[in-house]
């Protein structure tokens, strides 16, 4: 079902209050569907709001604004929301591309994404993003967000001495509510536009394409 932008109404207020109502809607499982604004051309459907930080910064990165060209990007709540997702914006005709984790891809696959719409981080975006800085520069963010500390205290921790410090990097960006959507956004602007982790820059290029 679609709505149309009212008159007077900017395209990408309107891709923003999608975004809102979308996210309030996956919450509230069993809910009506909310109406997709007839200036939305496309969607990234993403698992979680760490994933959609890193998106959107992605975009700032690469100089193109998803609101202001009818992209939504859409954190589900986790991979198995997709089906409803899909189910919700395949019948307005959007563009759909979807980022995932790599256990987590036979969910979009079963929701009617084929391979091409699927860009899969091994094993996650978190992953992609420390590979791509590297321990060095991850750290220095650290440090520059205050948390480097913390990470030399979390890496005294008996679990993990013996573990490397790519590995303690990845784990300490889950052990705290809120961190991993942090860091989603400032790993990646610590990026080049070339260094993008693949799949990242991929899923944003294909449901941004004209």
């Amino acid at each position: 079902m679609t709505e149309p932008v009212r008159d007077g109404e900017d395209g990408g207020d309107a891709v923003a209050r999608f975004e809102r109502a979308a996210a309030a809607w996956s919450a509230r499982a069993g809910s009506a569907a909310v109406p997709v604004p007839a200036g939305l051309v496309g969607a990234l459907l993403v698992e979680g709001a760490s994933d959609r930080a890193a998106c959107r910064e992605a975009c700032r990165l690469l100089g193109v604004d998803p609101a202001d060209s009818g992209v939504a990007i859409l954190p589900m709540g986790g991979a198995m929301s997709v089906r409803r997702f899909v189910g919700l914006l395949r019948p307005a005709q959007l563009r759909l591309h979807g980022l995932c984790d790599a256990g987590e891809r036979g969910f979009f696959e079963r929701a009617g994404l084929d391979e091409r719409s699927v860009s899969v981080c091994r094993p996650d975006l978190e992953g992609e993003l420390l590979r791509a800085l590297g321990v060095e520069r991850t750290e220095a963010v650290l440090a520059r967000e205050g948390d480097l500390g913390l990470f030399r205290t979390f890496q005294r921790q008996p679990a993990q001495r013996e573990r490397p410090a790519l590995a303690q990097l990845h784990r300490f960006l889950g052990t705290t509510s809120g961190r991993k959507e942090r860091y989603g956004q400032v790993l990646t602007a610590e990026l080049a536009p070339a260094e993008l982790p693949a799949p990242l820059r991929e899923a944003v290029e294909a449901v941004l394409r004209p």
